[in-house]
């Protein structure tokens, strides 16, 4: 026997034996089907799903909104010199209430002082000459033009002078505002750069209190609304703040707007920095829908399993639906369900559109009976 025939009687034999195979599991799948068949006609819910189920109920809330967000001073600014040079003298203690205005540190101003004393000097001699100039051209014994030098003199002298005051100034560093100073990390000889951070300086009187919101509340919003803050640190406290700020612009990645609102702190009670729960209330009580949070799938599109009664048995049917606030657990339907509805809360793995179902407690009383 050629090898061409050899080769040609081996695929032949390998059709063959694939053909078989074939045959015999579709054999088996109906077989299998044959035996099924028996327990779904009869419903005994051999092949059906067992999970829990919830029902969409309607409760009264009040309508509010509640956020997180972070505690800022009214004023915030870090000191920092406008020159170089060596701290001379530190007027205040770490933590201490200072007045705008006031002293905080100076530096060594040796050189500056003697340059606004030197154009002080110059300032006088070029008033005297103006002055003796001015004399002069009443008698007619000067031009017109050399007046004009003398006053042109006498401008730049003023300028030198406010110039060198101005230099001085900068050596100390005085309070913007009222607020409270923090912790210092110089000490007196220090000698500092241009810019070098000296210390921070804190208006709390007055607190900001920064969260952000969904932007389905925009059109709600406005200011003046009042809110209550809850800090963990004072747990058992409740501060009123007020609304005073919406972000024009809406952030594109979390769709939500940022707010501020204001909240005094006359007493100290709370700190820069802190970490604070929000509430904002709208006002009035909202009639809503809601199931338990278990019961929504998420995903793109947010969806829920509604269970259908069919032909005698229960199967489930998927139900994208809108979502609203969440709270205590339950989660707010706005689309996609109606009162009463009954939907799956456990076992979603299992389940596809149509799938049959038992309900769990159905199926620990068969359990029972059995």
């Amino acid at each position: 026997m050629t090898m061409g025939k050899k080769r040609h009687r081996g695929v032949t034999l390998l059709a063959l034996t694939g053909l078989a195979a074939l045959a015999g599991g579709a054999y088996w799948l109906q077989r299998a089907d044959a035996l099924l068949e028996p327990s779904v006609a009869q419903g005994d819910g051999g092949g059906d799903v067992v999970v829990e189920t919830a029902r969409a109920t309607r409760v009264r809330l009040s309508d509010e909104v509640t956020a997180v967000g972070t505690l800022k001073s009214n004023e915030s600014v870090i000191l920092r010199p406008e020159t170089s040079g060596r701290i001379n003298h530190i007027a205040f203690r770490d933590g201490e209430r200072v007045k705008k205005g006031a002293l905080l540190l100076a530096l060594d101003a040796g050189i500056q002082a003697a340059e606004l004393q030197q154009a002080e000097a110059s300032l006088a001699l070029a008033r005297a000459n103006q002055s003796r100039n001015e004399d002069l051209f009443r008698k007619k014994f000067i031009s017109p033009q050399a007046l004009d030098n003398t006053r042109a003199a006498l401008r730049v002298q003023e300028a030198a002078v406010a110039l060198a005051r101005a230099k001085l100034d900068k050596m100390r560093i005085r309070a913007p505002f009222d607020g409270v100073v923090g912790i210092r990390d110089v000490s007196v000889g220090d000698y500092v750069r241009e810019g070098e951070d000296l210390v921070n300086l804190e208006d709390t009187n007055t607190l900001k209190v920064d969260f952000r919101l969904p932007e389905a509340y925009l059109n709600r919003l406005r200011v003046g609304l009042s809110l209550d803050v809850v800090s963990d640190a004072l747990p058992e406290e409740r501060f009123s703040a007020s609304l005073s700020a919406l972000d024009p612009l809406v952030d594109v990645g979390g769709r939500s707007i940022s707010c501020r609102a204001l909240l005094s702190n006359r007493e100290g009670r709370l700190h820069p920095g802190m970490f604070v729960r929000v509430r904002l209330d709208f006002g009035a009580d909202v009639d809503i829908l809601t199931v338990p949070e278990e019961a929504v799938v998420t995903g793109a599109s947010p969806l829920v399993f509604r269970v259908e009664a069919r032909d005698g048995r229960l199967a489930v049917k998927t139900a994208p639906v809108r979502l609203g606030q969440r709270r205590a657990g339950q989660v707010e339907i706005l689309e996609g369900l109606e009162d009463n509805a009954e939907v799956v809360i456990s076992g979603h793995l299992k389940l596809r559109d149509g799938a049959a179902i038992r309900r769990q407690e159905d199926a620990a009383r068969a359990d029972a009976r059995a």
